[in-house]
Parts: structure tokens; C-alpha cells; sequence
């Protein structure tokens, strides 16, 4: 169950920092989704240090699993409200932080049950 864990917190991780460093960069398709959906631009270092943060506590949290289990926690916090954003916003672009919440959840539970 260990390989699991840590084949998805590496995965999630990867994609969560790409997410931030496109975010603190301010790749323009990104910003201009993210202005779009009526994400203040005041939010987006405070986004992008969520999931900087949340990388790097799935990480750690290989090594520390109560670590592990809060950065999980808080990524799965993340992407569900990002989906509820695109979902307010009437966005139809709602696939990837979809998939990213349900790999969240799976991160958790696969970090929880491989204590």
C-alpha cells in the first residue's frame, strides 16, 4: 500500500507545484482563467503558496505521515473549492480541478491507511 502512497503523493505533489510555479510565474492563459472565473489577482500569490505548500507537505509526508495527511487534507480543501469556483463562475473547464480533488482524496486515504 506504501508504493501506492507514494506514487500518488509524488504525482499530486508534481502537478500541485506545477500548478503554483504557473501561478506565481503568471503564465497569461493562467491568469486570464483564473480573472475569469473572478479570482482576485491578490489571491494568486496566496494560491499559489496553498499549493507550493501542499507539494511539498505531500513530500515530507512520505517521511512523516501526519504531515502527509494534513497537506492532503488541505490540497483536497483546495481543489474542491477550486471546482466550486468554476462551478459558480459557470465554467465548463471544471475536468482538471476535478480530477485534482479526487486525486487529493485518494492521497489521504492512501496516506491514512499506510501509517
Amino acid at each position: 500500500m506504501f508504493i501506492a502512497t507514494v506514487i500518488v503523493s509524488v504525482l499530486l505533489a508534481a502537478m500541485a507545484a506545477a500548478s503554483g510555479v504557473g501561478k506565481l510565474s503568471k503564465q497569461p492563459k493562467l491568469i486570464e482563467s483564473l480573472t475569469g472565473l473572478g479570482v482576485p489577482m491578490s489571491w494568486v500569490p496566496r494560491l499559489a503558496a496553498a499549493e507550493l505548500a501542499g507539494a511539498a507537505g505531500l513530500i515530507i509526508g512520505l517521511w512523516v505521515a501526519p504531515l502527509g495527511i494534513a497537506a492532503a487534507v488541505g490540497l483536497v480543501a483546495y481543489f474542491v473549492g477550486a471546482v466550486v469556483t468554476h462551478v459558480k463562475a459557470d465554467d465548463r473547464e471544471l475536468i482538471a480541478p476535478a480530477v485534482l480533488a479526487v486525486v487529493s482524496v485518494a492521497a489521504l486515504v492512501l496516506r491514512t491507511v499506510s501509517m
